[in-house]
């Protein structure tokens, strides 16, 4: 990854061709090697006429290293999707397609107030799919080595989509990354959940409405998803919580949490009904709470993001006159990468394993945190926050 992001930076200055320079195989060669691969699986020639004006986008490869220079908050991530323009237009489009996402919804059991938000957060209601061919975003992705069999995989399945006659060579936009459509869904995603709605002949995931509720109902059926159950609510924690309990590694019954003491935010017993749930902290202690319930789970199929999914699911309560989540921090504070990385490295130095310090945190970091927070006794929340960092830092080695 090094090795490529070195590269690509020489050839930014030097105007070469970065993957020339990173790879033996030219890729007219590797191409050429992808192209035979397809004939034997059945793609027919004139499909793979496409991938003669095919080149590769360094745009791509750059966006596949880069990394933001802060690490995004809940706040700022919620913020800039939940808008009331947002619900405004949300609530407008369920009314103006309500006879279609009826229909949907008897077939697949997915309401249509949560359809409608995996719409507006995948894609904006449509408006925001991607420029990128998805041919030359997956064919620079499987050319890069990181990543080769997952792209190449990917690629060859998308022009599977081309040969049968789903979508036109030059229509088929999407994101930098391959995900495709109003849905974003990837090519094997498709593939494997779209749906034929409109009954033309072919599935439609970048005009077809139809064809777009079906196949994110169809997807989100199939990840589990329980068509009379809500995502979650916000609930309130008591004053001694055990914050170990956190996160979607423990689940409980409604009852269970009930009889440790979480409430509604407003005050109150929770319902209790025949459901487990997480308690989903995802700006900390001092954040919000949530009680997140088998679609929050399902919801992280289609994205394995904690930010997304609460997203998704709060968006979907404002469309139907729910509030705004009573509990957001206050003053929210995004650490940069290179923060998050030096917390790594002050974990590391501790004992505490994060793994390799890259400036992400993922389930090593928050084990880590945990576990140094437990020692220390802090709430284990296992959020990196800059009072965190700077707690560490004072501790010395």
């Amino acid at each position: 990854m090094k090795q490529v992001s070195a590269v690509l930076s020489v050839c930014f200055l030097l105007n070469c061709t970065t993957f020339a320079v990173a790879q033996e195989q030219s890729f007219a060669e590797w191409l050429e090697e992808l192209r035979r691969e397809a004939a034997a699986q059945g793609i027919s020639a004139e499909t793979l006429s496409a991938l003669d004006s095919v080149t590769p986008l360094e745009r791509v490869l750059e966006l596949d290293n880069s990394q933001p220079e802060f690490v995004q908050t809940f706040t700022r991530y919620l913020g800039l999707r939940v808008t009331s323009g947002q619900i405004d237009r949300g609530q407008a489009l369920l009314q103006e397609h309500s006879n279609l996402l009826a229909r949907v919804q008897s077939q697949y059991g997915v309401q249509p107030h949560y359809l409608v938000a995996f719409w507006a957060i995948e894609s904006n209601y449509g408006r925001a799919t991607g420029g990128f061919s998805v041919l030359e975003a997956l064919a620079t992705l499987a050319y890069d080595p990181r990543r080769s069999d997952f792209f190449r995989r990917e690629l060859l399945t998308a022009l599977r989509i081309i040969d049968e006659g789903h979508i036109a060579p030059e229509a088929m936009s999407g994101s930098w990354a391959g995900a495709m459509g109003q849905l974003q869904f990837l090519p094997s995603v498709f593939y494997q959940y779209g749906v034929d709605g409109d009954q033309d002949g072919r599935i439609d995931i970048w005009n077809s409405l139809p064809d777009i509720f079906h196949s994110a109902a169809n997807f989100l059926s199939h990840s589990g998803w329980r068509g009379d159950e809500r995502w979650g609510r916000e609930v309130l924690l008591p004053d001694d919580f055990d914050f170990s309990l956190t996160g979607t590694g423990t689940s409980k019954t409604l009852q269970e949490w009930a009889d440790l003491g979480v409430q509604r935010v407003e005050g109150g017993r929770i319902p209790v009904a025949d459901m487990s749930a997480s308690v989903i902290l995802p700006a900390g202690a001092s954040g919000p709470a949530f009680l997140a319930y088998n679609n929050y789970r399902a919801t992280m199929r289609y994205n394995p993001s904690t930010f997304y999914a609460l997203t998704v699911g709060h968006l979907a309560d404002r469309y139907t006159g729910s509030g705004p989540i009573q509990r957001m921090p206050e003053n929210e504070q995004a650490l940069s990468v290179a923060d998050v990385r030096e917390l790594q490295e002050h974990l590391n130095a501790m004992g505490y394993d994060s793994g390799t310090p890259d400036g992400r945190v993922g389930r090593m970091t928050r084990e880590a945190i945990r576990n140094y927070q437990r020692d220390n006794n802090l709430p284990m929340d296992g959020y990196a926050s800059g009072q965190l960092l700077t707690a560490i830092r004072n501790a010395g080695p």
